[in-house]
């Protein structure tokens, strides 16, 4: 069942003055990994935590680091979750992610889809990605923090 959508648009050069404005935004929203990514694909996972927040209606209190990108060996991207993000996903029964993103100047673009699996369908899926790519903790309390 779906939960929640978000989409999100980022002007990529307006992103790029916002930070060489403010660079401790790189700090405060992006996880370490991320801050050495290319100006493209930082856009590209704002716009995508923007995405979840909407998705989640945006909670009060949702920490920009509770939320990254990470990408299966094949390129695919999937949004990883804990903290005060995994928490509210979880209030609303939120247990899988689906993200698509791109960049083509001057903008980025993220899509998300908030789904709530079954137990059958959380088995099936146990098959198909056994890694368990997009899905939320059962215990978002329990989750480390940051990878």
């Amino acid at each position: 069942m779906i939960i929640g959508t978000g989409i999100d648009v980022v002007n990529i050069p307006r992103f790029e003055k916002i930070i060489e404005r403010n660079p401790a935004l790189l700090q405060r929203v992006f996880v370490e990994h991320e801050r050495g990514l290319n100006l493209r694909s930082l856009a590209a996972r704002f716009a995508a935590k923007e995405a979840v927040a909407k998705a989640l209606r945006a909670p009060a209190g949702m920490v920009w680091q509770h939320c990254w990108i990470e990408n299966t060996e094949d390129g695919a991207p999937y949004v990883v979750a804990e903290g005060t993000v995994a928490e509210a996903a979880a209030r609303l029964g939120i247990n899988r992610w689906h993200l698509t993103m791109t960049h083509d100047d001057p903008v980025a673009i993220a899509s998300v889809v908030a789904e709530h699996l079954s137990d059958e369908e959380l088995l099936i899926l146990s098959r198909i990605d056994p890694e368990g790519r997009g899905l939320v903790p059962r215990d978002p309390s329990a989750a480390s923090l940051q990878p």
